[in-house]
């Protein structure tokens, strides 16, 4: 028999409406013989909610504690949604990241999933239900309840849909695929019939906010589909999937991401202290990304060293940082006003024409550019960030809107 994953967002399930929508969505689908598992969300802007009730008792809550209140979001859907399919006499069950077997690591806010053991699930499919899984959670191997970081759901879902040998895996959204940029933001962003893995890969880490990053890696890996749909729309889709090389080139999306602060240190002892932070912050489970050191530190010269972080989700980031001080004997400083535009695409590291016709586009604007990096797939730029809109639109203009 026939498996699919489902996944369904908060905003599909923010209110018993919609619920009843989306289990008469899912028993249409039984009734087909087909065997399927539904992963959700927490219910509309429960998960924010939850972090800001946490915040106003404690400004840096244990990560440990967040986990096991956050994990609750996801047990609230589940449970009504199931409710909502018995109405309809489909025969369901619902079960925790933990219980359907998803193991993690011991990092709590943003674990990764190292191992999936879905016999429960299988058992429960092989007696006909329809199982409903709470996503964005698992327990690591120190039986500790887990959360796997924002968008986690995505990732409860793929790595399922590997475990089980599902047929594909359909993430449903309030938004019908993937677009060459944010369309709140860009009005005339294309929309995206099918991406490569790597290139969606790398919308995800920017900022991109359809999908998960850690499950598109899990559907490259084991080679899964992955559908984008809108969840009241059948209009639209977008198929992330393995292409043939070439079938796409040049830039295929814009992605910001708003908030960035860059953390650098100079002077005396400066690798030294570098890698005491990159150790402290690893200990405080806080993803770190662009690390670089330049120059060698001799008596006469002294090193450069630098990384950025996204601090929007850390909890007790003031505390991090006011310990970074303390550490570094105040041999640091911080840009806490940065913004990153990513331009996306294909063969962007065959030449450095969009790297420089980018940089001439920028500064033609009197914008400035703050920081460069790249990848195969990438070109990240860091700007002030009371002009990331305008960068934004300046380079879909030039390079999606104007086809390049």
């Amino acid at each position: 028999m026939a498996c699919i994953i489902q996944k369904y967002g908060g905003s599909s399930l923010a209110n018993v409406d919609k619920i009843k929508k989306i289990a008469g969505m899912i028993a249409e689908v039984k009734k087909t013989d087909t065997d399927i598992a539904v992963v959700v969300s927490a219910m509309g802007k429960t998960t924010d909610q939850l972090v800001q009730t946490a915040r106003n008792l404690s400004p840096s809550p244990p990560r440990r504690e967040m986990d096991m209140l956050l994990s609750t979001g996801e047990r609230i859907t589940m449970s009504l949604l199931c409710m909502a399919l018995h109405e309809l006499g489909i025969n369901a069950v619902s079960l925790t990241g933990s219980q359907c077997g998803i193991i993690t690591n011991d990092r709590h806010n943003d674990a990764r999933v190292i191992e999936v053991r879905p016999f429960r699930v299988q058992d429960e499919m092989a007696k006909g239900k329809v199982v409903v899984i709470g996503g964005f959670q698992g327990v690591s191997y120190k039986r500790d309840i887990t959360t796997l970081g924002r968008g986690g759901s995505d990732t409860t879902a793929v790595a399922l849909a590997a475990a089980l040998g599902a047929e594909r895996c359909e993430i449903y959204s309030d938004v019908d695929g993937v677009y060459s940029a944010d369309p709140s933001v860009i009005a005339e962003a294309k929309h995206l019939p099918e991406i490569s893995y790597p290139v969606m890969q790398e919308m995800s880490a920017a900022g991109a906010k359809v999908l998960n990053a850690q499950a598109v890696q899990f559907a490259k890996q084991e080679k899964i589909a992955i559908y984008a749909r809108s969840t009241f729309s059948s209009k639209k889709e977008t198929v992330v999937r393995q292409l043939p090389p070439n079938a796409f080139t040049g830039v295929q999306a814009v992605v910001s991401e708003d908030e960035i602060s860059r953390i650098r240190y100079h002077g005396k002892n400066t690798l030294e202290n570098f890698k005491n932070a990159v150790n402290f912050l690893e200990q405080e489970q806080v993803h770190i990304k662009e690390l670089n050191v330049t120059g060698v530190e001799t008596e006469a010269k002294k090193s450069k060293a630098s990384f950025i972080v996204s601090p929007k989700n850390i909890y007790g980031w003031d505390k991090i940082t006011e310990k970074l001080h303390d550490m570094s004997g105040r041999k640091i400083e911080f840009d806490t006003d940065l913004s990153a535009l990513s331009l996306i695409g294909e063969g962007l590291n065959r030449s450095n024409s969009t790297l420089i016709e980018t940089i001439d586009l920028l500064t033609g604007h009197r914008i400035k550019i703050a920081g460069i990096a790249t990848t195969s797939f990438r070109i990240s730029i860091l700007v002030q960030r009371e002009y990331i809109q305008k960068c934004v639109r300046l380079c879909h203009d030039r390079w999606i809107a104007g086809d390049g």
